[in-house]
């Protein structure tokens, strides 16, 4: 047990006395160095400011957010390293609970009573199985993908009984890079070899990278009814019932999920816009409640939770209780940059619907206003302002808004909203100079950076696209421009550590935005042709 002396654990449980006997049952396992945390606040505090090597969290935090929120947290946010351990304790024996925890991964969970050569136990098992990841967790955490995959191709050979393991992240791997033909091929062999749920799963989503979407409807749809608890086949159906604009069953795929799983924050999120875009007002005003209220002591909590809710509540002519969540809205969510956006766009959803053309007019120059600022509104919201701007007869702020989602647009459909906007109210037109407006300025501002490259100054051409890129942060062109200016800066003028590290950061982003961007794998390979020549691979070997 002398082994474990060295594990940093925080320990989640908010009673004094289950506390102490958990904090008895590590040491006796041999952990002693370990913290305390009594709500997922101050879990996430600690969390994001020390490295921990296990968390040991209890299921029921009380008032706030329980533990399975709490981990969705960690890892939408990835809050902790990859090689972090997280086990979750839980009474709970009803199977709802049980299941919303245990689809988010955890390295195991413990059902109370247990014992510590119990607890022992599992710990000396997660920790057996990351010994066997760590070399391949440090290289995917500093960017060295393909080198991940080497590592992953070392450890099936070292490692036989995590075979199937290291295969599935391989494929992962694969994803990232946005070679889903590669990742095909692995996901298909993983299914011979009778790893059949979540390799389906993976294949399933290769197939939807690809735009194959009738493929992976067909294997995601057996997923569910062979398996009507396999939470990540209900979310991957639900996206790509999505994709083929088929909105009513995408809902009703959620519908069914939450009731095999009701705890999911950002599933019931889905779920309410969902509701909201069909009309399903009833679904949407109950689904979005729960959301205000798990999301409440979240220490990621979005005030665009509360504008859904209004809009919800609007649309049934609910105006008091409109009125009440915009209240817990401005009281609730102080602190937060878009707070004074949504709390204005809510007010002017309410002022809409009971006809006060004032206070609607004043509202809705406010949330403009505050837009102008870099407060990270969702294109969606963005839309719904401009919409609102446009029927009372603001056409220059529905365009300074539009024009701003067109800038920062993912990919084409988002552009095909935003001009479906003006088309709603019959001004086409003018959604289509825009978008031509905006094409043109992603355009002037390439040359423009090729220019001052072409003049020699390289780092002018750095700042100017990375500057773009993040005023347009979801724009995977933009995000993809800047990170080549900075790996031809850095061929031209050396490699540091700065704009190393943009690049790479940027590089990832525009793999999270569109993977299968055909940009994306010729752009990776020069950062790793550059990496070499300047012999970063080398200085991390000898770091590892």
């Amino acid at each position: 047990m002398s082994n474990l002396g060295d594990i940093r654990a925080l320990l989640v449980e908010p009673h004094s006395g289950m506390r102490m006997s958990l904090h008895n049952m590590l040491n006796l396992c041999g952990i002693n160095k370990i913290e305390h945390a009594l709500t997922s606040g101050t879990a996430v505090r600690a969390i994001q400011t020390k490295v921990f090597d296990l968390v040991l969290c209890e299921y029921d935090l009380g008032v706030g957010q329980d533990g399975q929120q709490l981990l969705e947290d960690i890892r939408h946010h990835k809050l902790t390293p990859l090689s972090t351990i997280f086990i979750m304790v839980t009474a709970e024996r009803a199977y709802e609970k049980v299941v919303s925890a245990a689809e988010l991964a955890p390295s195991d969970y413990l059902l109370k009573p247990f014992t510590a050569d119990m607890l022992l136990e599992r710990v000396l098992k997660a920790i057996e199985k990351r010994k066997a990841f760590v070399e391949v967790y440090d290289l995917m955490e500093q960017g060295f993908v393909r080198e991940s995959i080497e590592a992953c191709l070392q450890g099936e050979a070292t490692y036989p009984r995590y075979a199937v393991d290291f295969m599935r992240l391989r494929a992962e791997l694969h994803v990232t890079l946005g070679e889903a033909n590669e990742a095909e091929i692995l996901y298909a062999k993983l299914y011979e070899m009778k790893a059949v749920a979540w390799a389906r799963l993976g294949l399933a989503k290769t197939l939807f990278m690809q735009g194959r979407y009738q493929e992976a409807e067909d294997i995601l749809s057996n997923l569910v009814a062979e398996n009507n608890k396999y939470m990540d086949a209900y979310d991957w159906l639900s996206k790509t019932h999505e994709a083929i604009g088929a909105l009513p069953q995408a809902k009703s795929v959620l519908d069914t999920a939450i009731t095999v799983s009701p705890h999911a924050v950002r599933r019931l999120r889905k779920l309410g816009s969902l509701a909201l875009e069909t009309g399903d007002i009833d679904t949407a005003e109950n689904v979005l409640k729960k959301v205000v209220s798990k999301a409440k002591y979240s220490e990621f909590r979005d005030p665009e939770d509360h504008v859904n809710l209004v809009n919800a509540l609007v649309k049934k002519g609910d105006h008091n209780q409109a009125k009440s969540v915009i209240r817990d809205l401005e009281k609730s969510m102080t602190g937060i940059k878009k707070t004074e956006a949504c709390r204005a766009i809510s007010a002017a959803m309410v002022h809409a619907s009971t006809g006060d053309m004032n206070k609607l007019t004043q509202e809705l120059e406010a949330a403009v206003q505050a837009n102008r600022e870099d407060i990270g509104l969702s294109n969606d919201l963005k839309l719904g302002l401009a919409k609102s701007c446009l029927e009372n007869n603001k056409e220059d702020a529905a365009s300074e808004v539009i024009m701003e989602v067109m800038r920062n647009a993912p990919n084409q459909n988002m552009v095909s909203k935003a001009m479906g906007v003006f088309e709603s109210v019959g001004k086409g037109h003018l959604g289509k100079e825009l978008a031509k407006r905006s094409q043109k300025e992603v355009k002037d501002l390439v040359a423009l950076g090729v220019q001052k490259a072409k003049e020699g100054d390289f780092r002018g051409s750095v700042e100017l696209m990375s500057s773009a890129a993040r005023k347009s942060p979801d724009n995977p062109q933009v995000v993809l421009n800047a990170a080549l200016a900075a790996l031809k800066c850095i061929e031209n003028l050396g490699w540091d550590p700065a704009t190393g590290s943009l690049a790479k950061q940027l590089i990832d982003s525009a793999a999270r935005l569109d993977p299968m961007n055909n940009r994306l794998k010729a752009i990776r390979g020069l950062y790793e042709e550059l990496q070499k020549r300047f012999g970063i691979d080398a200085v991390r070997a000898k770091i590892s």
